[in-house]
């Protein structure tokens, strides 16, 4: 039986910038970093993880070599959107922008009653920042 067997997924993206990833959801969207492999100083990490209240995301080096020893590569396009809620969506987006981040949607409410923004994180993935209108 697989019920109760299985518990706390969280997704994992490939990176080629983990510094950059971190500063990003830790410094700039309030990501608390939970674990960091190898935990050393000055060496740079192979794997982190990042949570934000019940969420968390794990970032791997996209060049590591995996357990499952098959190769891997970052694919063209966008495979992920990350969204986070926040309470002023245009404040947030003002931050960001001011820290050089893409905005790729401008702020705008949405007919599903929330206010809506998109920013693109440093490996080129879509970050959703919404608030309920």
């Amino acid at each position: 039986m697989v019920a109760g067997m299985f518990r706390d997924p969280f997704p994992i993206f490939l990176s080629d910038h983990l510094a950059a990833i971190t500063v990003f959801y830790r410094d700039l969207l309030g990501f608390t970093e939970t674990y960091r492999y190898p935990d050393q100083r000055g060496v740079e990490p192979e794997f982190i993880v990042l949570a934000l209240g019940g969420a968390r995301f794990g970032f791997g080096r996209a060049a590591s070599i995996p357990l499952h020893g098959r190769l891997r590569s970052l694919e063209t396009g966008n495979r992920v959107e990350v969204c986070v809620y926040t309470d002023d969506v245009d404040q947030a987006i003002a931050m960001l922008r001011r820290a050089g981040t893409p905005v790729l949607f401008e702020p705008a409410d949405q007919p599903w009653g929330e206010r809506a923004a998109y920013v693109a994180d440093p490996d080129g993935n879509p970050v959703l920042i919404v608030a309920r209108v």
